[in-house]
């Protein structure tokens, strides 16, 4: 038997992290697919406006204001929409957050608030959800990584540390999830045009719109596999260079992001 992929007509799409960027966008395409749409984000006005954005699309949006830090608030609503929309059968972890890590002025705060949205904000929703899933013997899980997981890149020790994270608990979950019926996918885009990438300071290669990455995931939920990342001409790059020695790498990553030419103090 073939493992369960969410459609339209099972239930609902419940989206995090969908106040803008990617979230916001892949929201409507599901509801342009007509999937009823729940949304959560902390800002519960932008979602009211995203939901009222919904009405001519074919499903639907409701919003659902949470922080997902908060493990309480998101079971609890996971609770409300199942009770209010229906089942979830897709779940999309698309919340993140973005925080420079600079080694010339080190802290802990930009590495325990990026795990606590990135990995934590993540596991608060997985947990209630895919409770709701077993007792449905199917379900689907979509989890927002990043091609920052394949290896340390400037800035991002705390980022990408957290979508490593996030890449290998889904693919240690995919051994149980697959004898539960649960397809678990992990989507990896490159540099991807929006609020959080605008605090970069160096060359972002294929950089692409969040209109374009919101339809790639929506298509890898209809067909990808496991792992799906793009654009591909740069992702497969990325795990190629992460293949090299590391003296060999660190080299190619200061020439391409302009590291080598930055001075000892940034």
């Amino acid at each position: 038997m073939s493992l369960y992929r969410a459609g339209p007509q099972d239930g609902v799409a419940w989206v995090t992290g969908a106040s803008s960027g990617i979230g916001r966008l892949l929201a409507l395409e599901l509801a342009r697919g007509g999937y009823a749409v729940a949304v959560t984000a902390r800002r519960a006005e932008r979602l009211d406006e995203l939901a009222a954005e919904a009405g001519p699309l074919a499903g639907s949006i409701r919003s659902f204001a949470c922080d997902v830090t908060d493990e309480a608030a998101m079971t609890a609503t996971v609770a409300a929409i199942e009770r209010d929309c229906g089942p979830i059968a897709l779940a999309v972890f698309n919340a993140g957050d973005y925080f420079p890590t600079r080694g010339e002025a080190l802290g802990t705060r930009e590495f325990v608030d990026t795990f606590g949205v990135n990995v934590f904000g993540t596991v608060f929703g997985l947990v209630p959800v895919v409770e709701q899933m077993k007792s449905r013997g199917r379900g689907h899980v979509a989890i927002v990584g990043s091609a920052s997981s394949y290896g340390g890149l400037p800035r991002a020790a705390a980022y990408g540390a957290t979508k490593a994270a996030l890449n290998t608990m889904a693919a240690g979950l995919k051994f149980d999830f697959d004898l539960l019926n649960i397809r678990i996918q992990v989507f990896n885009p490159g540099f991807v045009a929006t609020p959080l990438t605008e605090q970069n300071r160096f060359a972002m290669p294929a950089l692409m719109s969040v209109e374009a990455a919101a339809r790639r995931i929506r298509d890898g939920l209809r067909t990808g596999g496991f792992e799906v990342s793009f654009p591909r001409r740069f992702t497969w790059a990325l795990k190629l260079l992460a293949l090299l020695p590391y003296p060999a790498y660190f080299a190619v990553v200061r020439r391409a992001t302009g590291w080598n030419r930055r001075s000892p103090k940034g």
